[in-house]
Formats: C-alpha cells, structure tokens, sequence
C-alpha cells in the first residue's frame, strides 16, 4: 500500500481508541484499550496507548503513517510533560517513526464534532468541562479539574452525588430514594430485602413498606425486619472505594434512569448537573454564532441532564449543537490538516466522522 496514512488516538479516562485513515478521511483500521488518564484510570498509561495503537495498526504498513496526533485527557498544564514521554514512548513500542504530535482531549474532541475553527466545546463524560476555540487554537477553558476538584456536571460528578444521597437516606440524613436500589443492584451490594432474608427477617413486610414509586421506608423497614441500614451503606463504602473514581461514572445512567421515572432526589441531581454544566458554558464566554460540539457520554445519551443542557443551549444560541461522537477520528483529522497544512474539507471530514457534511 503507498497511500500516506495518519493516526488519531482519544486517550480517555475509560476508554482509549485509535483511528488509522488516509488523507482522504478513508478509516482503514481501528483499535481500543483500556483507560489512560492517570488521574483517574489507574493503571500503565503507556500500555493503553501501545494496545489502542498495536490493534489499529495490525494490518496495515506502518511505514507509511506520516504523522500522529495523541490527545489525552489530564494532558494540560503539568501532565503535558509527562504524557509526551508515555506518548514517545508507546509511539517507539508500536514501531511508528512519523511525526508526533500530542495535545489535550479537547482539540481531538471539537475536531471530531466540527472543522470549523471558531466555537466552543462542551464536554460531560467522565469529565465536565467548556473550552472555547479561536482560529483552529485553544483559547480559553473552564472546569476540567478532576474528579476530586472539579468536573461539574459529569458522569462522576453525578454518581458521587447520588451515592452521596443513598448513604444520607440509610442513616437518616436524607429522604427516601429508589437510588438505594440502584446503588445496591449496580455495586453488587446486598440490598435490604435481602439482608431481610438473611437475618431471618420478612421481606414482604419490607416490600409492603414500599411507597407507589418503589421507594423503601427506611425507619418502618427498620422497625419491622430489624435490620441496621450500617450494613448496606458499608457494603457501598467497600464497593465503591475498590474502584477506580473514573469507573464511579458508570452509576450515572442509573441516576438519570431514575430521574425520569420520577424519583424527587435523582431528578434534583440531574438538575443541578444540567445547570452546573450550562454554567460552565456561559463561563468561557462563547461568540454568537459559534459552532457549539457536545462530547461525553452525558451529553451525548439521551436522558434528563442532556434534554435540559440541550434545551438550555437552543435558548442561548438558537442553533442545534453538533455532536462529537468519535475523539479519535477528531485526533485524525487534525493530523491530516497538518500534514496538508490547510483546514479539513467538510466532505473528508464527514467522511472520517461519520457526520453529516456541515463543516
């Protein structure tokens, strides 16, 4: 084969895909791995990136990649150095000579959404954050700071608050929630109806103590079965620490799931979620008329955060957002661009993204 190839990697908390193309936007091959955001995924970043690419990779020539570009969340600021070392690194390991080049989540996020070089991206995944994009450059962000710190509005985000909410619930702090349900069903943590036929209680009583949308009284449950709510929310503790904080944001669709079947305390987080991430948006200043790109599995799945961000952005711009649905072809596309040294046709990258051709 002497078509001149390019690599486009998206190295992201959960998950980190590669994408091989020609210039043409034709993908000819594409591989995944594991998490490689050290941050939050535990584990060898390196060896994600070395299997993303390795998979890619299998059957083509690698001699003929002319330039790559990796893009990693957690890469700012002071992980900039030490992601390019793992990236020349894993670059060497899968035996790839041509150009790197590597830059943060968000560029290969807006370039998979857009080839227009003025707008602004709006991300909740696992992360949460907007950046603002000028001339094809990064200009201006806000939030993205981790789990720990930051990240309002994201997959996180919402599952610790929910947890959050179920522990409150147990001990007495908060209201009722079916999220106690889904919590137990999610972490494999036994639930009350089953600590009730462990402990030789009587399940039906707690069932009868059920209101109409499912949710246990807790006290009542306790009065009858003579069971100690501690039980449950240490099962969570145990569950929940074991786990890498990114893998906490697989609780999230249960939240959302809960939110539209009515429950008051999944339905308020969902909520604020929708508001945090609205207000991160209007933070980073976005131009009228600018391309809006939406990426992340909260924004991108259908559910009560995404309908009223959705409907909060068509208020603010009258304009539909676009959709990033793939970082890697993103990463591909800007390293098409700089190996022509000119902006991507929309036609090329319809092609590679799988979008409509709008730009």
């Amino acid at each position: 084969m002497s078509t001149t190839m390019v690599v486009g990697v998206d190295a992201g908390a959960t998950s980190t895909r590669c994408v091989v193309a020609d210039l043409d936007g034709v993908v000819l091959g594409r591989g995944t791995a594991g998490g490689a955001n050290r941050n939050s995924s535990g584990g060898e970043v390196s060896a994600s990136l070395t299997a993303a690419l390795g998979a890619a990779l299998q059957a083509l020539d690698r001699t003929k990649v002319s330039c790559g570009v990796l893009g990693a969340a957690g890469s700012a600021g002071a992980g900039r150095a030490a992601f390019r070392a793992t990236a020349t690194r894993a670059w060497a390991d899968a035996g790839l000579a041509g150009e790197l080049v590597t830059v943060t989540d968000l560029e290969v996020a807006y370039a998979a959404g857009t080839a227009e070089p003025d707008g602004v991206l709006l991300l909740a995944g696992t992360g949460a954050l907007a950046a603002l994009f000028a001339a094809g450059q990064l200009s201006r962000r806000s939030d993205g700071y981790g789990w720990l710190l930051g990240d309002e509005g994201s997959a996180v985000w919402i599952a610790v608050r929910a947890l959050r909410a179920v522990l409150a619930a147990l001990d007495g702090r908060g209201e009722p929630t079916s999220l106690l349900d889904a919590a137990c069903h999610h972490f494999a943590v036994p639930d009350l109806l089953q600590l009730a036929g462990d402990h030789g209680g009587e399940p039906e009583l707690l069932q009868s103590a059920r209101d109409h949308s499912g949710v246990p009284d807790l006290q009542e449950s306790r009065d009858h079965a003579g069971l100690r709510g501690e039980d449950v929310a240490q099962g969570l503790i145990a569950a929940t620490f074991a786990v890498a904080p990114a893998a906490l944001g697989g609780f999230a669709p249960a939240v959302s799931a809960a939110a539209e079947r009515g429950d008051r305390v999944a339905g308020r987080i969902c909520a604020a979620a929708a508001d945090r991430l609205l207000h991160t948006f209007d933070s980073v200043g976005p131009p009228p008329g600018a391309a809006v790109v939406l990426a992340g599995s909260v924004l991108l799945s259908p559910g009560a955060v995404s309908r009223a961000v959705r409907a909060g952005l068509l208020a603010r711009t009258a304009a539909t957002p676009r959709t990033a649905l793939d970082g890697a072809a993103g990463a591909a596309g800007l390293a098409i661009a700089r190996i022509t040294g000119a902006p991507v046709p929309p036609v090329v990258h319809a092609r590679l993204t799988h979008a409509p051709d709008r730009g």
